[in-house]
């Protein structure tokens, strides 16, 4: 039994016994069809229940803030005259919803609960669509906003000193504020597009409850604005992580999905781990205040909730891949297969060249080498266009490939500064073949928006500068084992395997 949620009979008719529940902030008593929660007197600084008055307010505003998202649940604040006098006390009466249908239950008992998470995305994202829209709100949203509330937790983590410390601790405080820093950007328009709002802010699977008309979302946090105040993805981002933490990866990803298509939130699929890993390891805190209170089973939850955020912070880097190589080495094969795999944008060198010359991409332009299109300045404006493309989707929390030859240290260091600019992992993936397997691709290589030929790719291979930071990939053999080395050395850490949010290939026309 949870806190501040109300349970129901199953639906038959029958009347439940009555139950109370007590909480640091209340105590719940379940009667019949309805729940009557009555506040504590208590001082716990962040919030005073001391007077009267202030739990009257207390219970008038939990009960206007939850009827945002489950308006037929919270019938309003009632009165109770105590036999031995006093002012009246304060209740919050509730219908008493059927615990057989919460949330955390379906998905513990592998219920299917898809009808349950769509319903619940177009909730929340109508009410964060009705939320109002002013300057003390879209602050929250900020990213020096978001990094103060990384940077508050950190050090009240720090100040349990007595306690083991937090694994991953040190990589968590160097991935949240490598992405923040780089990502100014991203903060700045969602703040702009209106994407911060008054949301839930506390939602968790045990307190949704899936009915045949519809879902109804209970305990909204409601004792300090400020923690409501958030990101709409921030807030749905709650949701992700707690679907996760009861063992549903798949449905986090497809709640997510849901959310994204009914509030047109197509953020960037950074930006959606890096929320999920801020609202891991906000519990993972809570549990570390739990542990040092003697709850021996919180160092365990604690533990599990620091390797979510880790997780999801590694997978919210932003990227920079070079896959380069000389002609018919499957460098742009191998690119498209990782940009699908891993869910990056793809940009090529190729494409680029024949759209900054106005010519369709599969449409050949062959020329010996370094004439037409293929000179040293038309070679020079394409590759600054490829790294001002990359550049601006990397400042929106995109993570790129950019597929092209790679064959000069001039334009590789041009990209890593690009990265370096938009504190962003630079990874270098150099394709190569046997000469004699280059030599049969380019002879049977049909129109398209490669145009190199042998005597081209000779030339090129004459030129080039030694590239020993990158990773060497064989693409004579299979695509499907080609990949998955590339895939280790863009994600060593797994990141990849991280779901709840992965852009689809996305090649330019």
């Amino acid at each position: 039994m949870t806190s501040n949620s109300a349970e129901s009979s199953s639906g038959t008719g029958a009347l439940r016994p009555a139950e109370v529940a007590e909480t640091h902030t209340a105590v719940v008593m379940f009667v019949g069809d309805r729940v009557y929660k009555v506040k504590k007197p208590v001082d716990l600084g962040f919030l005073d229940f001391r007077t009267s008055r202030a739990r009257q307010a207390a219970c008038e505003r939990e009960v206007r803030l939850n009827r945002r998202f489950a308006p037929d649940v919270y019938d309003g604040v009632a009165e109770v005259v105590l036999p031995w006098g006093g002012p009246p006390e304060p209740v919050v009466v509730m219908r008493r919803m059927p615990p057989e249908r919460r949330l955390s239950h379906l998905v513990s008992v592998g219920a299917p609960v898809d009808d349950a998470l769509r319903w619940t995305a177009r909730l929340l994202a109508t009410c964060h669509a009705r939320s109002p829209r002013t300057a003390s709100i879209s602050r929250q949203g900020g990213c020096e906003a978001l990094l103060a509330r990384w940077e508050d937790s950190f050090e009240q983590i720090h100040a349990l000193g007595e306690l083991p410390p937090l694994p991953h601790i040190g990589e968590i405080a160097h991935l949240v504020r490598r992405y923040v820093a780089g990502r100014q950007n991203v903060f700045d328009t969602r703040v702009r597009e209106g994407r911060v709002v008054d949301g839930h802010g506390d939602l968790l699977a045990e307190d949704i409850f899936c009915l045949d008309d519809g879902p109804r979302v209970l305990d909204c946090l409601e004792f300090d604005e400020t923690l409501r105040h958030v990101d709409g993805l921030d807030d749905a981002a709650f949701l992700a992580m707690d679907l996760e933490r009861l063992g549903a990866p798949d449905a986090a990803a497809y709640f997510l999905a849901r959310y994204s298509e009914y509030s047109g939130d197509h953020a960037p699929a950074s930006l959606r781990h890096h929320y999920v890993a801020y609202r891991a390891f906000i519990r993972a805190k809570v549990s570390l205040f739990r542990e040092q209170q003697g709850v021996a089973a919180a160092r365990s939850e604690a533990e599990r909730f620091a390797d979510i955020t880790v997780r999801h912070l590694r997978a919210s880097a932003v990227r920079l891949v070079l896959i380069g190589g000389p002609p018919a080495s499957g460098k742009s094969t191998l690119a498209g297969g990782l940009a699908d795999r891993v869910g990056l944008t793809l940009l090529s060198s190729d494409r680029m060249r024949k759209e900054l010359a106005g010519l369709p991409p599969e449409r050949s332009a062959p020329a010996e080498y370094e004439k037409g299109i293929y000179t040293p300045e038309w070679t020079q404006r394409t590759y600054a266009e490829l790294i001002e493309r990359a550049s601006a989707l990397l400042s929106a929390g995109e993570s790129v490939v950019v597929d092209a030859t790679w064959n000069l240290r001039a334009w590789r260091s041009a990209a890593m500064e690009a990265a370096r600019r938009h504190d962003a992992d630079l990874v270098s993936v150099r394709c190569q073949v046997p000469r004699d397997v280059g030599a049969q691709r380019l002879a049977a290589r049909l129109p398209g928006p490669s145009d190199a030929g042998p005597a081209v790719g000779d030339a090129m291979e004459a030129a080039s500068d030694p590239w020993p930071e990158a990773v060497t990939i064989d693409t004579s053999g299979a695509l499907a084992a080609a990949v998955e080395r590339a895939v280790a050395a863009v994600c060593p850490d797994g990141a990849e395997r991280t779901r709840v949010s992965r852009r689809p290939f996305m090649a330019p026309d």
